[in-house]
Formats: C-alpha cells, sequence, structure tokens
C-alpha cells in the first residue's frame, strides 16, 4: 500500500493549491484548478451550482457509497468599512485571531481589480507610538488594511473601486522544509485536498473498489455548512479529512494519522471510527485518538443537515491551527495511505445499503466485561472471597 502513494505529486499538488487564493466565498479559481487536475487523472466529476466538487470512483454496487470529504476554502477577511484614513477596517471570515492577521500581507479582490495591502495594527509605528505599540489591544477593531495604491481618504478608496463587502485573501507565506515539516497558514485545508488528490490518482487505474466511492471537495467549511448539501442518497459513510489539533493537552500528533473520536458536535460513528483504527493496524500506518473540544467539520455540516451516514474524522495533526501552521509530510502520507486503504476495504455492514431496513444484520456494540490482563493468576481461599 504504500508504493502506491506518489509523495512527490502529494507536495506538487499542496504548492499548487497553496498558490491559489480561496477564503470562503472567493473559491471559483481554485474549484477550476482540482476540476482540471481530475480531469488530468481521469476521474469524473461534477459541480454544484455553487462550486462544490463531487468526484467519483466506480465500485462492485452503487447502494452502500462510501465518501471522502475535506474543503477547499480557508480563512480571510472582508472589508467593513472605508476609513477616513484610506484604510480599510475588517471583519474575519471563519473564526481566526487578529493577532495572526497583524503583518500579513493580503490580496483585496475589488471589482475593478485586486490590489495588495498589508494588515496592520492601528498603532504600527514604534518610532511615532513608543511602548503604546504593546498595550495596544488584540482583536478586529485595532487593526486596518493599508492597500498599497494612493489612498488617503475614503474618496480615493472610492476611486479606487474599493467597497465595502470585498473579500480579502491572506498570503500564506509557505514554506517547505528539508525534513518534511511544512509551515503555512491555509494548511487546514489545502493540505487535506492535496492528501485527498494523492490518494485519487493511487486508485484512479487500480482495480474496481467493493463500493462506489465519492470524493467531495466542498467551499463553504470554515463557515459552518461546508458538506450541508453535497451527500447523495446512496452515500452511507463519510470520512472526513481535516486537520488534528496538535497542542498542550491534546493527543494529536504532526506524525501519522490522528483519528478523532469526537467533537464538539458529539462522538463520530463508533463502527466507522473503528474501522479506520483497524486499517491503521493492518497496514501498519502510524496513529493516536484525540478528542476535540473547539472543533467542526464538514461531518458536522452534513449531520445537521440531515444526512442518515455514518461518519468519522481523519486528520493530519497542525500545530497553531488557523495561526502560522505547521505539518510534517509523514502525517500526509499516512493519511493518504488511510484513505487508499479504506476505499479498497471490504464493506462490513452490508444492511447500510438501505437507507431504512428492519433489525436483522443490525450492529452491535461490545457489552461483555473486558478481560482484567492485571489480575493476579492465583486462587483467592475462600474466606478471602467472601
Amino acid at each position: 500500500m504504500r508504493g502506491d502513494i506518489d509523495i512527490d505529486y502529494l507536495r506538487d499538488q499542496l504548492k499548487a493549491l497553496m498558490a491559489i487564493p480561496s477564503p470562503t466565498g472567493y473559491t471559483d479559481t481554485i474549484v477550476r484548478y482540482v476540476c482540471g487536475e481530475l480531469e488530468r487523472l481521469g476521474v469524473g466529476h461534477d459541480i454544484t451550482r455553487r462550486g462544490a466538487i463531487r468526484a467519483s470512483l466506480k465500485g462492485g454496487s452503487s447502494a452502500g457509497a462510501r465518501a471522502i470529504v475535506s474543503h477547499l476554502d480557508t480563512l480571510g477577511a472582508q472589508v467593513k468599512a472605508l476609513k477616513p484614513n484610506g484604510r480599510l477596517a475588517l471583519v474575519p471570515i471563519g473564526h481566526w485571531s487578529a493577532r495572526f492577521a497583524e503583518g500579513a500581507r493580503t490580496t483585496i479582490f475589488s471589482e475593478k481589480g485586486v490590489y495588495r495591502g498589508t494588515i496592520l495594527p492601528m498603532k504600527a509605528s514604534g518610532h511615532t507610538y513608543g511602548e503604546e505599540i504593546d498595550t495596544l489591544p488584540v482583536g478586529w477593531d485595532h487593526v486596518e488594511l493599508r492597500v498599497d495604491a494612493y489612498s488617503t481618504s475614503t474618496d480615493h478608496l472610492h476611486k479606487l473601486g474599493i467597497e465595502i463587502g470585498d473579500i480579502v485573501a491572506i498570503d500564506p507565506q509557505p514554506e517547505f522544509l528539508d525534513n518534511g515539516f511544512i509551515v503555512s497558514r491555509h494548511l487546514d485545508n489545502k493540505a487535506g485536498v492535496a492528501v485527498m488528490l494523492a490518494a485519487l490518482k493511487a486508485l484512479a487505474d487500480g482495480p474496481e473498489l467493493p463500493v462506489d466511492m465519492f470524493w467531495l471537495f466542498t467551499i463553504s467549511e470554515e463557515v459552518g455548512h461546508g458538506a450541508a448539501s453535497i451527500l447523495l442518497p446512496d452515500v452511507a459513510s463519510m470520512v472526513a479529512v481535516d486537520n488534528g489539533t496538535s497542542a498542550p493537552g491534546q493527543n494529536s500528533s504532526e506524525f501519522g494519522v490522528t483519528i478523532s473520536m469526537a467533537d464538539m458536535t458529539g462522538p463520530f460513528d463508533f463502527h466507522l471510527t473503528r474501522k479506520l483504527v483497524e486499517l491503521c493496524r493492518a497496514h501498519d500506518i502510524r496513529y493516536q485518538k484525540d478528542v476535540f473540544r473547539f472543533y467542526r467539520s464538514d461531518s458536522a455540516s452534513a449531520i445537521e443537515a440531515g444526512a442518515d451516514v455514518r461518519t468519522a474524522l481523519a486528520t493530519f495533526g497542525v500545530d497553531a491551527s488557523h495561526g502560522y501552521e505547521r505539518i510534517h509530510m509523514h502525517a500526509l502520507r499516512s493519511l493518504a495511505e488511510l484513505l487508499t486503504a479504506y476505499a479498497t476495504s471490504d464493506v462490513e455492514i452490508m444492511r447500510d445499503r438501505k437507507a431504512v431496513a428492519g433489525i436483522k444484520g443490525f450492529t452491535r456494540q461490545p457489552s461483555e466485561p473486558a478481560p482484567d490482563p492485571l489480575k493476579p493468576d492465583v486462587e483467592l481461599p475462600p474466606e478471602a472471597a467472601e
């Protein structure tokens, strides 16, 4: 299984994806890129009205189909107000701290074209404000976007064609290190998209899969409703691919696969989650489990929209998620290996081919007492037993 993943292809796709700005609400260009890559791989696909992509590999049955999902959209910002000093007030797209916005280089998408700019704290110059630059509060009300064009008034901004509501993309500033680490903004979730493309490349010319397999690329996960309307009725299970939260108090890692057992919407499906764990064991894929507290993914939006599918979340560990993120190629390779193993694995819950059925074939969860491996191998005297 390991030899099937083209690591150079995975890395090259991640680099290409990082070069395409795609904040939620401005994803047309990256949708076109991914569709072009799917066509090059010979993978059939269609696109929803707004741009979510549904690619597919045929399997032995359409009933009980599987899906894997990640999102193309990233964090960003939007123009909230044109300021009298010729700068722009911002609101975030998605949830991220303004402390990571300070100093960011940006692209502003206006109807007249694109402009470059920098997000700065309101008191940016130590030569002007002295120690006040260190006491300025952190928050979106305390930063502004300086446009790289002649602009010292609201009237100048109007003449530039910049308007309230214009989308602002944040430069990712990626760095690929020789030791396998990758540091950048927006690894959430362009790394997941690259992993899916690498797995698709490994499977595209292989033998027929057990069931139809859908590869979903959503465009609005960062604002909470990514996979709400992209699933077909035949899909019985869906694995979301996203970032794991490597941080103190968490069990995620930048190496291997981190399988989330639950997030803020509740536990993931018991049987699908454990299937992923068993596949990791069977294919010698390093893994760990974690529970995420302040986290939701495409799985949550699908379930909340009413989809009756089993869901799981397989992740690559990210340090400083939604900031200057860091991952390692080991996790990306491991995750791609798991996706190929899942896609080619046998279907175990045959009853899931039907949306509604009787109790026959319904799953069971373990309820028997577990053996005690630490129990002393001696018989207690009768009086002790009493």
